[in-house]
């Protein structure tokens, strides 16, 4: 499960509070309409409602109520939304950093009184066709959310999470499995030292391995001193061994219970069974209590305090010179105060984003550091919410200066303002982002209201965010100095300020690692004999259970007769545009229009490939045409919702040494704005200013840090990368576009004092990719747009007319499918087909300075139209659920693991992970339990409903016909897919085990991201890169 703890919460609320959006029914508002006749007062099933509001900015409207007997909060947003959400909060408020709140989230999901079966979460995930299923741990409290498209779904997934949290059996064996025990390394052999072991005990050692995370935890404890926040609510590995059973037990009593809840249910179902089937499965149980989980405000203090941390040294900085961290940070004010967040969420926005802010112009342009510092900008995730700006990437010696260049900032800003035409970008990126249709709308507004709604805010009142725009533009009307009086009250006149800094010790693994031993042997100097032979059996006891066959029979499940058995039909039409091929899709956008263009590779001289991800992060931030990279942002937030350009690297869906590369551009603009938003992407193809080296400087330096930070929470990702690069042609270029050794590349360009070289590459890089002659576009619109932005794009070809340009293919081998398969003399996708390539196995170690592993093993084997390929897709599944996960999880320790089936590779992973040769063999103990044929048909059947949740998963109408577009899969081929998924049975799987997975019957790539590993070492088998 994905745990998010403080340091990804502050994100969440800012990208929820821009992002407030609607969904695909937009004409019928009958659950909204229904939600309406519910009156304030009125009794339903223990709960009296509250209060009723339509809320027309969401297409929702919002029904509080509070139940009788216990006080429990409840709202519920009804939306013609089909995807509903049900999600129930708890304020967790530890005085410890034992980690106990997040301990206790993984513990309650490992079985309960009416599903005593072992960990009931995980295997709901496939006994269901849930689009969403999760539990997060902040600093103050623990949510538990979850989502689907199915009626009887939603009510088998709510009596399981109901159960979960208010009657979990709390077994001590799950405390040790999930938190934290003594044990023998090798649990069948006595003799071998005692270690510790267990899930979040080695989730949060990978968690404090990054240093971005580390910063921001000890700059919340730091910053709120003398109450909860000043304690690590995910947990301390160096404390967690302090927390006992007992007070696990403790603190679920204090804190789950439904006095201390709030309930959300979101979308189209009737709240009326929702609130039913809640008082009868758990809240009749219970009385009213007084939770005393109250967080108090944080005293204020009467002089600016500074202080000091080390972390470990970063071996992919782009400059091993600076690596300090330096930042201040502010305490605002309570954040039930609606508004005023609302102002000073803007304000921050206003500070910190783009090129125009004064932060940006002052900090990142003299290329004093690399970026800002992890934590940036507003957070209103604590009952006091912070704003925080500085600096990571820095020279020591540049403290003052940057101290200096922060408090010069906030008296500028006090003098000059911000200019209007700034404040009117800010205000249509929310109008955009209001209109954008999301697929997760429930999840973002849970999200959205927990902190407030923790602290008993009105979420209601959070909601109303088109009356707060009108309130802001009245405030700056009636005041213009409204903003520099906030910066003035808040900043510098604000005594409740901390500067941070944090540099690297070249001994601080050694010495958490010194610690952790420390800690090991005092817990191990107070055993007796009968203590560690007691230890023993209990290990051999939770070995014993953890490899028992699981009978969940208790669990509630759907049935693959409940799956749709076609997919919907997108209808999509074709047609050209100045000679390029467009594909048009008609759909409810709410009055955005959204583009793509697909422009190829296949022209560009291989040694400018690996520069590809760079050109695609800069050439919408260098400028363009007459304007400088400051009036370029300038006019995007005006007329956009943004524009972006990434890489693609495409598996043919018959061929596996078959690939499409090229690059992909995408924007969006409110209908009426289209000729801005084609005008821009013009100026960017005709005349993109590539020329400033400085503003390049800038950049390359925030996306080298951006690649570098972003391994600790991905490396799983770039360990399956790197284990396929020699299995596919594919797989090699996207392990020089997007894996390790694009990292490496950054960070080779970033140390160049020179740039005219990589200013050159991009330059040869824009005459080949944006180009009308390797290009196809598509439009997603509402029908009465459509026609006015086809002729915007007709346009938008003619003025980038000029740049089109007939290069020399490369390579000889490019082969043309047509877009249209039902048109074979129509427009063409051309592909790279690699007839001659070699598959070749390769084992990689990049040896970093983590303390936990990212394992990965990638096996070749068929491409998406094979007939092979569903199965596969169901083994992949069937073998996490029912194998990988207790092996690499449960007994090994690991945060995550599993297999998954794409791109032509079947790929084993593990994720922040105590073990790596180890977990290698149980990949392959994987294959062997598969080729036995020791499962079910409940299991398989389980695998089906877990794969179908996905592939149906809800496609917003900004995506209908992107994979068409993008990927060349069409409806047909979907719908055989589909059918072959249905069709998958036992032979079938063992079968393809054995042909595919099986030893010596395919090539595979073994790639470990990890620390120093002497086994490996000794290997000569592995090839080890160290950073």
């Amino acid at each position: 499960m994905l745990r998010q703890i403080k340091l990804v919460l502050p994100k969440l609320r800012y990208q929820s509070f821009r992002g407030q959006q609607h969904t695909w029914r937009l004409r019928s508002t009958s659950a909204s309409e229904r939600a309406l006749q519910y009156q304030v007062g009125q009794k339903i099933h223990g709960f009296t409602v509250k209060e009723v509001v339509a809320v027309p900015d969401l297409f929702l409207t919002a029904v509080k109520l509070t139940h009788d007997q216990t006080g429990a909060q409840y709202l519920h947003a009804a939306r013609d939304d089909s995807n509903n959400l049900f999600s129930v909060l708890f304020r967790t408020t530890p005085m410890d950093s034992t980690g106990v709140p997040h301990i206790l989230e993984h513990t309650v999901l490992c079985g309960s009184k009416k599903y005593p079966c072992r960990d009931p979460f995980f295997k709901m995930l496939n006994r269901s066709l849930s689009t969403f299923m999760n539990a997060f741990t902040a600093s103050d409290y623990t949510m538990y959310p979850f989502s689907t498209q199915n009626g009887k779904d939603f009510q088998n997934l709510l009596s399981v999470y109901l159960d979960a949290v208010f009657f979990p059996c709390l077994r001590e064996q799950d405390f040790w499995q999930e938190g934290w025990r003594l044990e023998n390394d090798k649990p069948t052999d006595l003799s071998s030292p005692l270690v510790f072991k267990g899930v979040v005990f080695n989730e949060m050692k990978g968690a404090f391995s990054d240093n971005e995370s580390l910063y921001a935890q000890h700059l919340q404890n730091k910053l709120f001193p003398d109450h909860t926040y000043s304690v690590v609510s995910g947990g301390d590995p160096l404390v967690i061994p302090d927390l006992t059973w007992e007070q696990l037990k403790q603190f679920h009593a204090t804190h789950y219970h439904p006095s201390n809840a709030r309930f959300f249910t979101y979308g189209d179902l009737p709240l009326e069974t929702h609130l039913k089937q809640i008082e009868e499965d758990a809240l009749s149980k219970f009385e009213r209590i007084d939770p005393n989980t109250e967080v108090p405000n944080q005293p204020h203090w009467v002089t600016p305090r500074e202080d000091h941390v080390t972390c470990g040294p970063d071996a992919l900085a782009p400059d091993p010179s600076k690596q300090n961290t330096l930042c201040v940070s502010y305490l605002l004010g309570d954040i039930t105060d609606t508004f005023e967040g609302f102002t000073l969420n803007l304000l921050s926005s206003l500070m910190i984003s783009g090129p125009n802010s004064p932060f940006y112009k002052a900090l990142i342009e003299p290329q004093i550091g690399t970026a800002f510092s992890s934590v940036v900008g507003y957070d209103g995730s604590t009952k006091e919410a912070s704003f925080s700006v500085g600096l990571q990437g820095m020279a020591e010696e540049d403290t003052e200066r940057v101290k200096q260049i922060i408090s010069q900032t906030i008296d500028d800003i006090i003098k000059d303002g911000f200019e209007e035409e700034r404040i009117e970008a800010l205000l249509h990126r929310i109008e955009i982002q209001m209109k954008h249709q999301s697929t997760n709308f429930g999840l973002s507004l849970a999200s959205y209201i927990a902190s407030l709604w923790n602290h008993n805010g009105d979420p209601v009142e959070l909601l109303q965010i088109s009356s707060y725009v009108a309130k802001f533009r009245q405030s700056i009307k009636e005041n213009p100095n409204f903003l520099q009086d906030k910066v003035k009250h808040y900043f510098k006149e604000n005594t409740h300020r901390l500067t941070l800094s944090m540099s690297p010790d070249e001994t601080y693994v050694q010495k958490q690692a010194k610690a952790e031993e420390e800690k090991l042997q005092k817990k191990i100097q107070a055993l007796s004999d009968t203590d560690r032979k007691e230890i023993y059996e209990k290990g051999l006891e939770l070995l014993a259970v953890q490899s028992k066959t699981q009978d969940a029979s208790c669990l509630p499940a759907l049935k693959v007769s409940d799956i749709e058995p076609n997919i919907p039909i997108t209808a999509l039409q074709m047609g050209t545009a100045g000679g390029v091929p467009v594909q048009l899709c008609e759909q409810p956008t709410n009055g955005l229009v959204y583009f793509r263009a697909m422009c190829s590779l296949n022209t560009l001289p291989e040694d400018l490939k690996r520069y590809v991800p760079l050109f695609c992060s800069v050439i919408t931030k260098m400028g363009c045409g007459p304007l400088d990279y400051r009036q370029q942002a300038q006019q995007m937030e005006l007329r956009t919702g943004g524009m972006s350009v990434s890489t693609q690297v495409i598996p043919d869906a018959n061929e596996l040494n078959t690939f499409e590369q090229g690059i992909l551009l995408f924007s969006s603009c409110l209908e009426q704005n289209l000729s801005h938003m084609f005008h821009l992407w013009s100026d960017i193809f005709n005349s993109p200013r590539l020329e400033d080296k400085e503003r390049l400087a800038v950049l390359v330096m925030m996306s080298a840090q951006e690649l570098a930070n972003g391994i600790a929470y991905s490396g799983h990702l770039y360990a399956m990368t790197r284990a396929g690069r020699d299995l596919t042609p594919a797989g090699h270029l996207q392990e020089m576009l997007a894996g390790m050794e694009q990292v490496r590349v950054m960070k080779r360009v970033a140390e160049m004092s020179d740039l005219s070289s990589v200013m050159r590459y991009l330059s040869r890089i824009k005459k080949h990719l944006l180009n009308p002659e390797n290009m196809r576009c598509a439009i997603n619109a509402t029908p009465q747009a459509m026609s006015d932005a086809t002729t915007r794009l007709e346009t938008f070809m003619k003025d980038v007319d000029k740049t089109r340009k007939r290069h020399k293919l490369v390579r000889p081998d490019v082969v043309k499918k047509p877009l249209d398969p039902q048109a074979e003399s129509g427009p063409s996708r051309y592909l790279l087909a690699e007839e001659n390539f070699q598959p070749c196995q390769m084992k990689t170690f990049f040896q970093l300075p983590f303390p936990v592993n990212f394992v990965s093993e990638s096996i070749r084997t068929v491409p998406f139209c094979h007939q092979d390929y569903s199965s596969l897709c169901i083994l992949a599944r069937m073998m996490t659920a029912k194998f990988l996960h207790g092996e690499i999880r449960e007994k090994g320790g690991a945060y995550g693991g599993g297999a998954k089936m794409g791109g032509g590779l079947f790929s084993f992973y593990s994720y922040r992970d105590p073990n790596s040769v180890q977990t290698l063999s149980a990949f392959h103990k994987g294959v062997e339990w598969a080729k036995s044929g020791k499962f079910t048909q409940q299991d398989i059947d389980e695998a089906k409903l877990s794969v179908f949740s996905a592939v149906d998963s809800p496609t917003a109408p900004s995506d209908k016909g992107v994979a068409r577009f993008v990927s060349g899969l069409t409806d047909e081929m979907k719908q055989n897919h589909r059918e072959r998924l249905f069709a998958v049975n036992h032979q079938d799987l063992v079968s393809v085990a054995e042909r595919y997975l099986g030893a010596g019957q395919s090539m595979y790539g073994m790639a470990i991201l990890g620390p120093e590993n002497n086994v490996i070492k000794k290997d000569p088998s592995w090839i080890i890169q160290s950073s």
